[in-house]
């Protein structure tokens, strides 16, 4: 390894560290998944233009026998910037006069899943 190799791994295990993962799981059913994609690329969106916001993926399950066929990960630089984000968002929603939980869960028919994770 170069000193350059050296320095650009360090930084990016000192990034790893302070990161945290927000991992929202999802079991949505097929009729609904287009809705259920274009309300979650509009929060995506939203939520890629934010501080501390390093990388936001909407997965959709291709294979395996998985219970959650939707899952989406979101890095963070930091608990401060995820704790702001979560604030924005929830004002936005209010404003909006959108409630998640009313559309993902009881108009879409999903089941939820939402966790915070750090790297071990």
């Amino acid at each position: 390894m170069t000193l350059a190799t050296d320095a650009a791994a360090t930084t990016f295990a000192d990034n790893l560290a302070h990161a945290v993962f927000r991992v929202d799981k999802f079991i949505v059913p097929s009729a609904s998944l287009p809705a259920f994609f274009a309300r979650m690329q509009e929060i995506q969106q939203a939520v890629r233009q934010m501080p501390g916001c390093r990388r936001d993926l909407l997965l959709q399950q291709s294979g395996g026998a998985g219970e959650f066929n939707v899952v989406r990960i979101i890095e963070w630089a930091s608990t401060e910037a995820i704790e702001a984000a979560l604030a924005t968002m929830q004002r936005r929603f209010k404003e909006e006069g959108f409630d998640p939980t009313a559309f993902f869960v009881k108009q879409l028919g999903a089941k939820t899943d939402f966790g915070l994770y750090r790297v071990v």
